[in-house]
């Protein structure tokens, strides 16, 4: 097999480093009336919040806070009504991925009398957008990569569940990424954060071989980087090694920036039965991941066996033993560098029973969402059988 073809497209400016806030002036014109949305008070606590209205200074601007960790319709729905009120016309987005995510969908569902419109209730589905409020971003929390990419997840309170979105229209004009801002962040955000990276790149990457060497090379790259500079991020007395703090939200921004899916087949099937165990039972996105994938390593490990195998080598250096004791090693590896950041692999240590899982599966069944990942290779029964191994 060989690289599939492929177009690439990623408009968003980066301006990283230290002190880069100020330049939000010259990214923003002056007459652009400026919506500022971001989630609890560590914007606040911190100085970022400050930072930002300072560069800003001469601009009309407001606020919206509140954003959640898992961004709700409902809560868009607030900033969309007060967008419309009072003319705003620039969105800035301060947080992580949730903030992001949620002004981007906010972005579009101005210009529509019912945003609801733009899903289809089904899998992954690209909404039909076709304009949106212009808007940057200024990076808090590496994890998402939505900084650098068009993609989103929202919650939806009264259907219980988590879709994704993507759109042309809704790429980030620029993003600020300044790894002091991630001096802050307490070692659980950090854990979720690396352990999210980690499985976007894998959701690109451990599928089947396509001689993509560029891609294979550059994922594995960043999986290389996330496990080499783990224990100093989680370090907490090297909170502020400013060059682990920049390559920590280097290797998130390209973790999720597309460019590692270019001309392969992806997966995302970790992600679609994570967010299931996000919205029922409030676990943490990043701990989601770390539960499921291990497990869909092991129930998947046919199907992906080749790049299992080349995962155990070029990471971990897995060379000895048979095709299954080299399949087995690389899944006990994924295990201990999650737990390493005091992440579990476990669904049990959340309390969550088979029964719980059996349940979530059915819900997945009656939405139509009856097989994930490469080719659609994770069907209904696989997924009981991945929930039922993280157990």
């Amino acid at each position: 097999m060989a690289i599939e073809n492929f177009v690439y497209k990623n408009p968003v400016k980066i301006i990283f480093g230290q002190n880069q806030i100020p330049k939000l002036s010259k990214n923003i014109a002056k007459d652009k009336k400026v919506l500022i949305l971001y989630g609890g008070s560590s914007a606040r606590k911190y100085g970022t919040l400050d930072k930002v209205k300072d560069a800003l200074k001469g601009y009309n601007i407001g606020e919206f806070d509140g954003i959640p960790a898992n961004p709700t319709y409902e809560k868009c729905m607030e900033a969309v009504k007060l967008i419309k009120a009072e003319n705003y016309d620039y969105l800035l987005a301060v947080g992580g991925g949730s903030v992001i995510d949620a002004t981007k969908f906010i972005s579009i569902a101005v210009f529509v009398d019912n945003p609801l419109d733009f899903f289809y209730w089904g899998d992954n589905e690209v909404i039909m957008a076709k304009k949106a409020l212009p808007f940057g971003t200024v990076l808090t929390i590496p994890a998402t990569g939505s900084e650098m990419n068009s993609g989103g997840v929202i919650t939806f309170i009264e259907r219980k569940a988590k879709y994704s979105f993507a759109s042309n229209v809704t790429y980030p004009e620029f993003s600020i990424l300044d790894p002091t801002l991630t001096y802050t962040l307490p070692k659980k955000q950090l854990a979720n954060g690396i352990v999210d990276t980690f499985v976007h790149v894998m959701e690109q990457y451990l599928t089947y071989p396509v001689d993509a060497k560029i891609q294979d090379y550059f994922a594995e790259g960043i999986l290389k980087t996330l496990i080499d500079i783990a224990p100093d991020v989680m370090d907490e007395s090297k909170n502020q090694d400013y060059a682990t703090r920049a390559n920590f939200m280097w290797a998130a921004t390209n973790g999720l920036n597309r460019y590692i899916a270019c001309g392969v087949p992806e997966d995302w099937a970790t992600h679609k039965l994570g967010h299931e165990l996000t919205e029922r039972f409030g676990i943490d996105h990043g701990r989601t991941l770390a539960v499921v994938l291990p497990s869909l390593m092991n129930v998947m490990r046919d199907v992906k066996k080749d790049k299992i195998i080349q995962y155990g080598k070029n990471i971990f250096g897995i060379t000895d033993g048979s095709d299954e004791e080299k399949i087995d090693k690389a899944i006990q590896k994924t295990r201990e560098f999650f737990e390493s950041l005091e992440v579990t692999t476990h669904l049990g240590d959340y309390k969550v029973t088979e029964k719980d899982t059996e349940e979530i599966v059915d819900r997945l069944v009656k939405r139509g969402r009856t097989a994930f990942g490469e080719n659609d290779v994770v069907t209904v029964e696989k997924m009981r059988m991945i929930y039922k191994g993280a157990i």
